[in-house]
């Protein structure tokens, strides 16, 4: 029996699947009334519920020891800080004194283990950077586009997002540069708060426009990270303690200088990888002088950096967000260490990019994109071929890293282009 479509005189066929049309003065989208959002905001907060679940069910149902950071670094790490002190003489301890609160986080959830209670917290902060990128990307001089490249840039690192702690502290960054343009004490603080946690979210901020804006920025920075600092050194021992390992760093074999070395493998350089101060390094002759040579070479950005923040004369909405992306990719492409969670910071730098209209960065993002792509690859599905030397996968991080080099230079030249020289 066919269903009845009959409609009633002069109505029109199309209109039982036409959506209802609101009512004047009826009231309009609630937060807490999904049924009430638009699509275009549905469909990113529904893709984003969908992945994240995904990348937990992986993290937990891969045979690989994908929790192993978490259990043999982090946990040790939190039970140590439990007691008030720092990993005084731990290698693998490299972090500003912020790090401890993220550390212990896990420890305040009740009735779950310490692993289980960090993916929750990292949860919270992946929930948290979504919301904030679909608030902000919801009117019509901004974009979603944020939005979509940190729902699907994301789950392109597999399960490794929810396995390092790098997720919340990009989030502070992410927080630090939407809050920066309305609020730019409060876009201080928590760029303050970020860089106690692991520096490099200093750089949301570093791009702040000139005037009473950047004097409130500066002021709130340094108000938050002496805040944590007299606390870190009030309630633990030896917060400093991790300058020392930190200078003692060798070259990854995943950095720029790495490629070079694995290339130079194939060649017959005798160096060997080892595990070393809390990654895979390099060992053999010419290690010191390529480590050098990636000092000099950051050293370089920095100053480049400080002479684009001299010479810069015109600002837009998108050219702090911007900024803190060149400055990011500056050090971590040129770092002795480049580690596969080092893309959480870009996607969320790239996605706060996308979420402005004028931004210089939309090539980036997506040359960005593939490299985090290419990296996964490497890590963590054939990291073990890449050691052994492979030919196919050491072409596959290399390629990973000109793909990094490329975006570092495009965002640069953007930069400067965009606030130095007139279009």
């Amino acid at each position: 029996m066919l269903p009845d479509t009959s409609t009633e005189a002069g109505a029109h066929p199309d209109d039982a699947v036409r959506a209802p049309v609101p009512r004047r003065g009826s009231p309009g989208p609630s937060l807490w009334a999904p049924d009430t959002w638009p699509v275009r905001l549905l469909a990113p907060v529904g893709y984003w519920a969908c992945s994240r679940l995904l990348m937990i069910a992986l993290l937990f149902s891969l045979k690989i020891d994908a929790t192993g950071e978490m259990h043999t670094l982090y946990e040790g790490w939190s039970r140590q800080l439990a007691r008030g002190s720092y990993p005084i003489g731990d290698p693998t301890w490299q972090y500003p004194p912020g790090a401890a609160f993220v550390m212990l986080a896990p420890r305040l959830i009740p009735g779950v283990n310490f692993v289980q209670g960090f993916v929750i917290v990292v949860f919270l902060a992946d929930a948290a950077v979504m919301a904030s990128l679909v608030l902000a990307g919801r009117s019509r001089q901004r974009s979603l586009a944020g939005a979509w490249i940190w729902v699907l840039g994301l789950p392109l690192m597999l399960y490794v997002p929810y396995a390092r702690y790098d997720l919340i502290v990009t989030a502070l960054a992410v927080f630090a540069l939407l809050a920066v343009e309305r609020r730019p004490w409060l876009g201080g603080v928590l760029a303050g708060v970020g860089a106690m946690v692991k520096v490099w979210p200093a750089f949301a901020v570093f791009g702040a426009p000139r005037g009473r804006g950047l004097r409130s920025v500066c002021l709130g920075f340094a108000a938050s990270a002496l805040a944590l600092t007299v606390i870190a050194v009030g309630f633990f021992h030896g917060p400093f303690d991790f300058l020392n390992a930190q200078g003692s760093r060798g070259v990854e074999f995943e950095s720029l200088g790495g490629s070079v070395l694995l290339v130079a493998r194939f060649l017959g350089y005798p160096g060997t990888i080892q595990y070393h101060f809390g990654s895979m390094e390099f060992l053999g002759p010419y290690v010191s002088e390529i480590a050098d040579g990636l000092v000099v070479l950051s050293v370089l950005g920095f100053c480049w950096l400080l002479l684009w923040r001299l010479r810069a004369r015109t600002w837009n909405a998108a050219t702090t967000a911007d900024a803190a992306l060149a400055a990011v990719l500056v050090f971590t492409t040129t770092s002795r260490v480049i580690s596969p969670q080092y893309f959480i910071w870009l996607i969320g730098l790239g996605a706060v990019c996308l979420t402005f209209r004028e931004t210089t960065q939309r090539a980036v993002v997506v040359l960005l994109v593939g490299a985090t792509a290419l990296t996964s690859i490497e890590y963590p599905l054939f990291y073990d071929n890449v050691l052994r030397g492979s030919a196919t996968f050491t072409t596959v991080l290399v390629l990973r890293n000109v793909l990094l080099l490329l975006a570092m230079v495009m965002s640069c030249v953007g930069l400067w282009r965009s606030t130095v020289q007139r279009r």
